[in-house]
């Protein structure tokens, strides 16, 4: 996949590293070319100031001239006379031939010298130098102005480094921040200030397909809503209808053809029921809480299941576990309606798949600072490879017994999820039956009294 950031740091990383070489090279061939000016000039200067009087081929037994600091033991000087006889030589210096006048270069051994002559009055001097002097001395002056150029290439890329960066980091905010968002979280991106015009139309763009999707979930939700309300309505009244003509008589058939009727009738208006609370839960992406008993929910919910326990000859009770006194109300901040549905759901889901004679609990408990609840039943539990998939919409397990959906578990599932709970199933160890547990409510009293801590 294409990276921005690693083209644009790629070429313009590179296209500074070669304009830097460039300009390097450059600097070392101007360098170079003033050096050997420099020295050309010091050849000519140190040619035409030579004492009339110097003659004798010197082999340090005689004093050289005084060059006034312009040239060393690397300066080479001949002098000729009129006849053409080599009247001074420098010592310790290869011998050079008559040269013509001005400047040249010449080889001698591995070495390469630059030459200077001049014919004066009864004489002819040559001066010469190696050139590997000037070769050193443009050396040094290229890198005494190389070096400002080796600090600022480092700078400039660091320098690059942080622009793209901080130039980048709006699409990097913005798609962190579409990755952190919540599947239901349908909300326009907001354009302030701070988005750079570039990226305005992106984001628009995005805004504008965020708003068609949520405008489409909103219409399913409704879909959803509608259809199971106009379903509850004329199925809650075909059952009206059956018990009356049941009673008084005017509706003939055998007692179990109408039994089966009357229990298919049943289930769909569960399962409507199921779905009108679904569809609840789902258009309903926010939740906002506010303190609440869970244990008075729990009494609610054991209350509202009581019938339907008793029908199925089961004991169903609630017990308080860490209470911080004998009335402690476990206080929690939460949504009420859906901790009431999953809880229901729960408890139902439970009732439903315990034989005659069992047992289900609803325990609520403390941890710390955390509420937590258990719905323990003494059914047949759940086989281990499909604990992942009962909360699966419309699943129901191989072995399943009894009346149900599919969607119980789902939608305590979804409430869970919106209100950030942790949500496991477990068989019990040792004994038969399931336990489900519902961790991560806060609880409103420690939440009280860290406010008024601070």
């Amino acid at each position: 996949m294409k990276s921005i950031r690693r083209w644009l740091l790629g070429w313009l990383i590179f296209g500074m590293a070669a304009t830097s070489v460039v300009a390097a090279y450059a600097i070392f061939n101007t360098a170079r070319r003033e050096a050997s000016e420099l020295f050309d000039y010091e050849l000519r200067t140190v040619a035409l100031s030579l004492p009339a009087t110097l003659s004798g081929a010197g082999h340090g037994e005689r004093r050289g001239p005084d060059l006034g600091g312009l040239a060393d033991d690397r300066i080479v000087i001949e002098i000729w006379d009129s006849s053409g006889a080599l009247v001074y030589h420098s010592g310790q210096a290869p011998v050079f031939e008559r040269l013509p006048p001005g400047f040249n270069t010449v080889r001698r051994g591995d070495y390469h010298w630059r030459t200077f002559g001049v014919e004066q009055k009864d004489r002819f001097a040559q001066v010469a130098q190696p050139v590997s002097v000037r070769d050193d001395l443009a050396l040094r002056l290229a890198l005494h102005t190389l070096w400002p150029l080796g600090v600022l290439l480092p700078v400039t890329m660091a320098l690059v480094l942080l622009v793209v960066a901080r130039g980048l980091a709006p699409i990097g905010g913005l798609s962190r921040g579409l990755a952190t968002r919540s599947i239901d979280s349908l909300e326009p991106l907001r354009l302030d200030g701070t988005t750079p015009v570039e990226i305005r139309p992106l984001v628009e763009a995005l805004n504008d397909l965020l708003q068609r999707l949520h405008t489409a979930s909103q219409a399913q939700r409704t879909f959803i809503a509608d259809a199971a309300h106009e379903l509850r309505s004329p199925l809650a009244a075909l059952k009206l209808q059956l018990q009356s003509a049941s009673r008084d008589g005017s509706l003939t058939g055998e007692g179990q053809t109408l039994e089966r009727l009357e229990q298919r009738v049943n289930r769909i208006i569960h399962l409507v029921q199921q779905l009108l609370t679904l569809a609840r839960e789902d258009a309903q992406p926010v939740t906002s809480t506010v303190p609440v008993s869970l244990r008075r929910i729990g009494e609610q919910a054991v209350s509202d299941c009581s019938v339907l326990a008793e029908l199925h000859e089961i004991d169903l009770g609630l017990e308080c576990e860490h209470a911080r006194t004998p009335n402690d109300a476990y206080m929690v901040l939460a949504e009420p309606h859906s901790i009431s549905v999953l809880l229901g759901n729960l408890i139902n889901n439970a009732i439903r798949h315990t034989p005659q004679g069992g047992r289900v609990d609803v325990v609520l408990r403390r941890e710390g600072e955390r509420v937590g609840l258990d719905v323990v039943d003494t059914g047949p539990g759940i086989p281990e490879a499909e604990l992942e998939r009962v909360f699966d919409r419309f699943y129901r397990g191989e072995e399943s017994k009894g009346e149900g959906s599919g969607l119980g578990l789902a939608i305590v599932a979804r409430i869970a999820e919106r209100h950030q709970l942790e949500l496991s199933l477990r068989n019990n160890v040792g004994a038969p039956g399931l336990r489900v547990s519902v961790t991560g409510l806060r609880a409103h009293d420690a939440e009280a009294s860290v406010a008024a801590a601070n």
